[in-house]
């Protein structure tokens, strides 16, 4: 898991630097570093757990820091969401660059053709708010993370984000 974490924070770290808005992006980066610390803290705790074996204390600290995980993990997706919205430049020739990019647009896609739906649909109050209950709720990057099968053909045993894995080769 803490190395899924290193791949939330490549993905950030990129969507970061081709981010249109400065506030997205340093919002982004913000939440990419935090993850880092988080996923580089788990990674020693895991480890350290290993070596003394098992007990309550060590098993709920590791708990903790999965947990905080998540949550960072979450942050990166949701600030990565308002960088999608507000434009991505341009990305380069490298492959997870452009990976990145691919996956972004699908989400972007998947988000506005979810709006358009709901724009036709007429379940809207006299004021012409939407009701919420029925409504589909709008598409997010964790849903479309969450959607993607794994691929289970680019993964090793022991995989390492930093060794030729691009961001996206794995399920989160």
């Amino acid at each position: 898991m803490a190395s899924d974490g290193q791949v939330v924070v490549k993905f950030g770290n990129i969507l970061a630097k081709h981010c249109l808005d400065r506030r997205c992006s340093m919002e982004l980066l913000r939440a990419a570093e935090h993850t880092q610390s988080v996923s580089s803290q788990l990674g020693i705790v895991a480890r350290v757990k290993a070596v003394t074996g098992e007990s309550k204390a060590s098993s709920e600290l590791l708990l903790s820091n999965v947990q905080n995980l998540i949550r960072a993990v979450q942050h990166v997706l949701r600030a990565a969401e308002a960088a999608c919205v507000k434009g991505l430049g341009q990305a380069s020739a490298d492959p997870e660059e452009e990976e990145v990019a691919a996956f972004c647009q699908q989400w972007r896609k998947n988000l506005t053709q979810h709006r358009a739906k709901e724009a036709l649909n007429s379940d809207r109050d006299e004021l012409g708010l939407r009701k919420t209950r029925g409504a589909k709720a709008e598409p997010t990057l964790m849903s479309l993370v969450q959607e993607q099968p794994p691929r289970s053909r680019n993964i090793p045993k022991h995989p390492n984000p930093r060794k030729g894995h691009t961001v996206m080769d794995r399920h989160l």
